[in-house]
């Protein structure tokens, strides 16, 4: 990490943590961030659902939902970004403040509530955006919506002119009864409408599934079975979690989503089950924790294609993304794989 990024995490982290983020968003806007580029090599060259990646190191969504700085995270180094939640209309999300810094844990909570400007502002940026990034749209439903599995549709017909794939997510934990729709009913008929709408694009993208890390192994089983029946193109292992064990941060009894650091063990041992339980037919993208090439190294290994960061970037600032990815091809050349997918589930056994 530069010096001049070390400075601005510094100044960043004595702001409220929404305040900074914000901060941090007008700060890629102005150009102020470390833009390498592209990082690939023909080891980290990926393919993902049909979508080519120069390396499989991903932006997690929520860090930019309303799609204002798409061009410039497209130079930071990542090999995919996905942005939003989005949902039909726009909405304030929960009263503040609803994002909480555990430095202590290397962590965040957060229970934004699905706060953004709706698709139609969403559709507009997305029109404009890079061409020569894979973009993804993380799709949401309004709280107040009576009917959530058609907001999820509503929202990719749309926006999927300008996307290369689009994500359900029924994983977050700050909108009232929205896990409820992983059950394994009530998962397959949203998935079914969505492919239905997505089967009837001019041009057809892949669709995601985002999940829970909270999961029995039951509810798992059920997600695995309807995301192979339903045949959706990859699924994100994992969204945040309502755990709270072992915290050392005053912040730790917030309501809300924890991510990053805690999340690690428990989010790569349900994507090895998950892995498991899918035969390797469905590539799964794992986030949840994931600060250091070795860690991404070890979700590829435990069955992810490719992998997502949010939090650490709280902490490593943006210049992370290009620093796992460099580190990743070296791993990967350090064990003789020539490629991301020699390595994917070859040490699955160790997390199941």
């Amino acid at each position: 990490m530069k010096l001049t990024e070390k400075l601005g995490l510094a100044l960043l982290h004595r702001m409220d943590p929404e305040v900074a983020h914000g901060m941090s968003i007008r700060a890629l806007k102005a150009g102020l961030a470390p833009m390498p580029g592209a990082v690939t090599s023909p080891r980290l060259k990926s393919t993902v659902a049909g979508l080519d990646l120069p390396n499989p190191v991903g932006l997690a969504a929520g860090f930019d939902k309303n799609g204002e700085v798409l061009a410039p995270l497209s130079r930071t180094g990542f090999g995919f970004i996905e942005v939003g939640a989005v949902t039909p209309r726009p909405q304030p999300g929960n009263p503040k403040p609803r994002l909480f810094r555990l430095s202590e844990d290397k962590a965040a909570i957060n229970r934004f509530g699905f706060n953004n400007e709706g698709m139609e502002a969403m559709a507009h940026r997305l029109a404009n955006r890079p061409k020569d990034t894979v973009i993804g749209l993380n799709l949401g439903a309004n709280k107040d919506s009576d009917d959530r599995p058609g907001d999820f549709a509503k929202v990719l017909a749309r926006c999927a002119a300008h996307l290369d794939f689009a994500t359900v997510n029924v994983s977050s934990p700050n909108t009232e009864k929205l896990r409820d729709l992983q059950g394994k009913a009530a998962l397959g008929a949203l998935l079914g409408g969505v492919i239905e709408t997505r089967n009837d694009l001019p041009r057809p993208i892949p669709i995601f599934l985002k999940i829970a890390p909270d999961l029995s192994e039951a509810e798992l089983h059920d997600i695995a079975e309807v995301a192979i029946e339903t045949g959706v193109d990859a699924v994100i292992a994992t969204n945040t979690t309502l755990n709270r064990d072992e915290l050392l941060s005053v912040h730790k009894g917030e309501a809300g989503g924890l991510s990053g650091a805690p999340l690690f063990e428990k989010s790569t041992r349900i994507l090895a089950q998950l892995s498991q339980l899918t035969e390797g037919n469905i590539p799964l993208i794992g986030v949840g924790g994931i600060s250091s090439a070795q860690q991404a190294y070890a979700k590829i290994c435990a069955g992810a294609s490719a992998v997502q960061l949010y939090t650490a970037l709280v902490y490593g600032g943006i210049s992370l993304a290009a620093e796992i990815a460099k580190g990743l091809d070296d791993l990967l050349a350090r064990d003789g794989f020539n490629s991301v997918a020699q390595a994917v589930g070859s040490k699955r056994e160790d997390w199941t």
